[in-house]
């Protein structure tokens, strides 16, 4: 994220404070942990619902496996009305039924309570980790100076999009456009919280101590949809920022979240980070 700090006498600048690049790293891996172990808690029961309770006549996402008139089996992914044949990754793979495959769960086996200890582990650990680096980003200014959408960028947000679209990725002077300062404010202020929230109605801890977050949500069953789309959405957006940071020069990008620092730009011309 870029910090705009004099910087003269050098030939780099600094483009990402310690605290900015340490939350980045912190955030990798917590991802790949939460999501991996959440894939072996979902494959627990691989269906989604909406409501208070499993009506498990009809879930709005389901995956499954049924055997063919020849004997085969078969995986099957049903989304409301649709059904898909998923054989191989989805509702049937590796010779066993399970709703996602095993190398992209933690375990890879299907062991649902080693499942929940990675998961609550690093759930905690992304959960405080972000606390404390929203606390600084407020204290220092650092969502208002480099995050912030002034008249000028909402103006200019179509124009971003477009230019998104076709792969043109020009300077602003080392800082966000439109489109990617609206895109992370609605990761850290609405994704990642709503992702937290739920996680934790499905607690039943919390759900007794705090049973008024269930209704908020209208049910456990609903919370633990949102939970998964929330979840997915940030797996597109971390798709997305990677294949970004791929097109506009991706060594550049890695070592400046690495060291802080990138080589002064030497041309205003030079495609901005996407990062």
């Amino acid at each position: 994220m870029p910090e705009h700090t004099p910087d003269h006498g050098r030939s780099r600048r600094l483009r990402h404070r310690l605290p900015v690049r340490a939350w980045h790293w912190i955030n990798l891996w917590c991802m790949i942990v939460l999501l991996l172990s959440g894939l072996q808690i979902f494959n627990a029961h691989p269906a989604l619902y909406w409501g208070s309770a499993s009506h498990f006549d009809a879930p709005w996402l389901e995956m499954y496996a049924m055997r063919g008139a020849d004997g085969s089996v078969h995986g099957v992914t049903a989304l409301g009305p649709w059904q898909f044949t998923t054989t191989g990754v989805l509702g049937y793979s590796g010779e066993s039924v399970r709703g996602f495959p095993a190398w992209v769960t933690l375990p890879s086996y299907q062991f649902l309570s080693m499942g929940r200890v990675w998961h609550f582990f690093f759930a905690w650990l992304f959960a405080i980790s972000g606390a404390l680096f929203a606390l600084y980003a407020l204290w220092t200014g650092h969502f208002r100076r480099n995050f912030w959408l002034s008249g000028r960028d909402w103006r200019g947000l179509g124009r971003d999009i477009i230019n998104h679209l076709k792969l043109r990725f020009h300077a602003h002077s080392g800082k966000y456009n439109s489109l990617q300062k609206l895109s992370y404010l609605s990761v850290v202020f609405v994704a990642l919280p709503l992702m937290i929230v739920t996680g934790l109605c499905m607690s039943p801890t919390i759900n007794a101590a705090a049973p008024w977050l269930l209704d908020l949500f209208g049910g456990r069953q609903s919370a633990r949809s949102i939970h998964f789309i929330t979840a997915f959405s940030l797996v597109l957006f971390a798709v997305v920022h990677v294949a970004m940071v791929l097109l506009s020069h991706p060594l550049r990008q890695l070592r400046g979240m690495i060291t802080g620092r990138v080589p002064r730009r030497s041309s205003s011309s030079e495609p901005e980070s996407p990062s």
